[in-house]
C-alpha cells in the first residue's frame, strides 16, 4: 500500500522548488537589456533558454497538480489505463506518473 502522505510531501516540495524557479525566470526576463547590439543578441538567446525552462517548469507544475488531485481522490498510484498499481520505483522517479511502466511504454 502506498504511503500517500509521503508522496503528497514530495509533490509539495517539488511544487515549491518549481515555484521558486518560475519566479527566478520571471525576474531574469524582466531585467533590462543591454544597449549594445552584440550584448542584445546574447540577451535574446539567454531569454529563449529562460523561457523554455519556465515553460517546462509550468508544464511540470500542471502535471504535479493533477497528481495531487489523484492523491485527494484516492486514485494516485493506479494506472489510468489498466487500473493496475504503478510501482513505487516509477512514482519515485516520476512523481506525476499517471500510467504504469508497461502502459507508458505502449503509449510512447
Amino acid at each position: 500500500m502506498l504511503d500517500l502522505t509521503h508522496y503528497e510531501k514530495l509533490i509539495s516540495a517539488r511544487l515549491q522548488e518549481l515555484d521558486a524557479r518560475i519566479h527566478e525566470v520571471d525576474h531574469e526576463l524582466a531585467e533590462p537589456k543591454s544597449a549594445d547590439m552584440n550584448d542584445q543578441s546574447i540577451d535574446l538567446e539567454d531569454d529563449e533558454v529562460l523561457e523554455s525552462l519556465g515553460m517546462a517548469a509550468q508544464k511540470e507544475v500542471a502535471l504535479l497538480n493533477l497528481a495531487m488531485g489523484r492523491i485527494k481522490d484516492g486514485s494516485y498510484g493506479i494506472c489510468k489505463k489498466c487500473d493496475e498499481p504503478i510501482s513505487e520505483a516509477r512514482l519515485n522517479a516520476v512523481l506525476y506518473a499517471p500510467l504504469c511502466k508497461r502502459c507508458a511504454a505502449a503509449a510512447g
